[in-house]
């Protein structure tokens, strides 16, 4: 019978330092293969391949698309592109962001279970927001061992607590505790997996997030887990899909962009806080403007019309100032997100 040797690892704010603590107390004749996302900034080079070769025993790369997998190896997801897992094979591509992550940790979480089901053991670390529970819960779903790090001791401590209020996890361990732990799994036998299907859900996501369908299959997909809204995708202004009826809630465009509840708020806010900007700017052209035309009704001795166009540019001014002042003070662009974390995961 096959061990838990599939390892998938997802971490954000803090988490080199947690990477290397994990990866530097591995031995290196451990029977398995890690996978990591670490969210990274899409435009610049990584060397977190490096780092972590030299604080441990395992060989670390940024696989290529369609790279073999090999165990006694660690493969971390390079800048601006997905990591998944296929049976016996990686795929490294641009799919569309989830979480406004490229790479996301719900991705490859998602992918590593429809793969290798009860083999995985998926691991989130310290980080913002939610990435990781939505693809710890694919992975329990799959039979699969879902270990969290102590939110007490997490830098950044978010991405643990939503993992644990949303997942029913079988470790929340110290730092220290984890190294251990994945050596001991790593040598124990799975369950048997014929007894925990791909569900149509962790099915449909992961061809989604591989962009392997054309444009009616993902919109029929997308239909057939989930519920269209009056919404539109944040990102692309596409229709959104309100995916199943569990929590976190979250949506899903048919192109492909992935939120939860809290990240698909925040996204509304920054859009409605950009649109007001524009028509700030538009006003402003507009003030200028018909302050342009006054004083060219000025120099031709045309004082009513100079008196219409310099009214219309006071009262103009007046509205672009209540706007600046919904900008700046008022709630629609308030950013809420840290106070609903704050309420759901206390």
């Amino acid at each position: 019978m096959l061990e838990h040797n599939i390892i998938v690892i997802g971490t954000s704010a803090g988490g080199l330092k947690v990477l290397g603590a994990i990866l530097g107390a591995l031995p290196a004749d451990i029977n398995a293969v890690l996978f990591i996302v670490q969210h990274l900034a899409p435009d610049q080079p990584s060397i977190l391949p490096q780092i972590l070769t030299d604080v441990g025993s395992l060989p670390v790369s940024h696989p290529a698309d369609g790279e073999s997998i090999q165990t006694g190896r660690i493969y971390v997801a390079p800048p601006d592109y997905h990591l998944l897992v296929n049976q016996g094979l990686m795929r490294v591509v641009r799919g569309p962001q989830e979480n406004r992550f490229r790479p996301a940790i719900d991705a490859l979480f998602r992918s590593a279970a429809r793969a290798y089901g009860t083999r995985v053991v998926g691991v989130v670390l310290t980080g913002y927001l939610d990435d990781g529970t939505v693809g710890l819960q694919a992975i329990k779903k799959r039979g699969g061992v879902a270990i969290v790090q102590d939110p007490k001791e997490a830098e950044y401590p978010s991405m643990v607590k939503s993992a644990l209020r949303y997942v029913k996890v079988d470790y929340c361990l110290p730092l220290a505790e984890i190294p251990d732990l994945l050596v001991q799994l790593s040598k124990e036998p799975a369950a048997n997996e014929e007894a925990y299907p791909v569900t149509e859900e962790i099915e449909i996501e992961s061809k989604i997030a591989e962009q392997q369908m054309n444009t009616q299959e993902l919109l029929e997909n997308v239909e057939a887990i989930g519920t269209r809204t009056t919404y539109t995708c944040p990102e692309c202004n596409g229709s959104i899909w309100q995916i199943g009826k569990g929590e976190p809630l979250r949506f899903r465009c048919h192109i492909g962009h992935s939120f939860t509840a809290s990240v698909f708020l925040s996204e509304q806010t920054q859009n409605l806080e950009n649109a007001l900007w524009s028509a700030v700017r538009a006003m402003e052209e507009k003030v200028t403007f018909s302050r342009q035309m006054a004083e060219r009704m000025r120099n031709y001795n045309l004082a009513n019309a100079v008196t219409k166009y310099e009214d219309h540019a006071m009262n103009l001014d007046k509205e672009v100032s209540l706007i600046r002042d919904i900008i700046l003070n008022g709630f629609a662009t308030k950013r809420t997100i840290a106070i609903i974390e704050e309420d759901q995961l206390e």
